[in-house]
């Protein structure tokens, strides 16, 4: 309805924009120096977010632009089985064919994984996104997984990505040996109050437009009741257009942010 109301090509809020495409805010570019930071590292990461904060978005613009003769990355988004169903997941990633057993799946991961490093000289990067659903066992399973021969040298690059309730698991005293590998730790807390207004800007020139169509008070409401979370912003704009439209006004203002929160709530 407010795309041909307020002349725009597209829909200026899509869930999945290109990596050119991304709004770099500040808290963004941080995560992304430290994503590219523990690559180097090839250790173990943890970066946690609350949902909505484009913490896979922002993994996901590092681990595309990374070099397919240099890496090998495998993406796991299935975090809420048991032990057998992870190292499955991993070893189909790989383009293995997983084995039955427990132990033959460890020892085939483990082999593949010496084998991409010695021979093909491919640095392997296991991403574990929803990581704050692994159950215990599973973390334990995979300091293990990276634990063997590799102390001297890591050879395996792992990345949990997760909640914030992550960080507080692992200070737990059951997660201390895993805690104590992690090398590189960030918590994505989001867009500031003074690059909301950028960052929708951003959106509405990809869009097709460069005319303002959010009043400074909108932009303090969207900001504040958004808690800066990109996902929650980009809904709340979403509605407050429509309802600036419907009321064919020429830019939303903040009785008009007040309804999208009705609608979002």
């Amino acid at each position: 309805m407010y795309r041909t109301h307020f002349g725009l090509t597209r829909h200026p809020f899509p869930q999945d924009l290109p990596a050119e495409e991304l709004f770099a805010f500040d808290a963004f570019k941080e995560m992304e120096a430290r994503l590219q930071h523990l690559l180097k590292l090839h250790g173990m990461g943890l970066f946690t977010g609350e949902p909505g904060s484009g913490k896979t978005t922002v993994c996901r613009k590092v681990l595309t632009a990374l070099h397919p003769g240099q890496y090998r990355v495998l993406y796991i988004a299935n975090s809420t089985g048991n032990v057998p169903d992870l190292y499955k997941s991993i070893a189909w990633e790989l383009g293995l064919t997983p084995e039955r057993s427990r132990a033959a799946l460890h020892r085939c991961i483990k082999h593949e994984v010496s084998r991409l490093c010695q021979e093909s000289r491919l640095k392997p990067v296991v991403v574990i996104d929803e990581a704050h659903l692994l159950r215990s066992d599973v973390m334990e399973e995979l300091r293990l997984l990276t634990n063997y021969e590799f102390d001297s040298a890591d050879r395996l690059c792992l990345i949990f990505v997760g909640h914030s309730e992550l960080r507080r698991r692992l200070t737990m005293s059951t997660h201390e040996a895993l805690s104590q590998r992690i090398t590189v730790r960030f918590h994505l807390a989001g867009i500031s109050k003074e690059e909301t207004g950028p960052y929708l800007r951003h959106l509405l020139h990809l869009a097709g437009t460069e005319t303002p169509l959010f009043e400074p008070a909108a932009l303090e409401a969207i900001h504040q009741a958004g808690s800066g979370l990109p996902r929650r912003i980009n809904l709340l704009a979403h509605y407050a257009l429509t309802a600036a439209a419907h009321d064919k006004g020429k830019m939303a203002n903040a009785d008009h942010v007040r309804l999208a929160m009705a609608e979002c709530a």
